[in-house]
């Protein structure tokens, strides 16, 4: 049995684990955010742009827990709730088609094989679609 302080179980047939972990994903989402700092459309949603460090760290601890590593993200701020979390912010389809360009950029130039490659930006696909929750300015209602 397992002490309450002991780390939580790894599985080592994670994707997470497959992908090579924390400094995988660490590298996507590092690169992820160094784009977001220079784009004309992504930087101004973030509500604290001084310092996306925190933004960053959040994404990145999201997505380790979702594809089977720590789950340092719910314990420290519970059930992820995407929908929930990213209502406040008008995310139109041109947001998320940029959010998903740059999300692009960082899993390609991470080099993973092209399976994982391709099931990690299927699953950010499906994400990005599932959050817009405004239409385009001026456009249908």
């Amino acid at each position: 049995m397992r002490g309450a302080d002991a780390p939580p179980a790894r599985r080592p047939d994670s994707f997470y684990e497959a992908i090579g972990g924390e400094p995988t994903f660490r590298r996507i989402v590092h690169r992820f955010y160094e784009q977001v700092a220079e784009d004309d459309i992504m930087f101004p949603m973030y509500p604290e742009p001084e310092d996306l460090g925190p933004a960053e760290d959040r994404l990145r601890m999201f997505l380790e827990q979702y594809w089977g590593g720590p789950t340092t993200y719910s314990d420290t701020r519970g059930h992820p709730r995407l929908r929930m979390r990213h209502a406040p912010y008008p995310v139109t389809p041109t947001a998320r088609d940029r959010w998903l360009k740059l999300m692009t950029v960082a899993v390609k130039e991470a080099g993973l094989a092209p399976l994982h490659e391709a099931t990690l930006l299927d699953y950010l696909e499906r994400a990005a679609f599932s959050l817009v929750n405004t239409a385009e300015p001026g456009g249908p209602q």
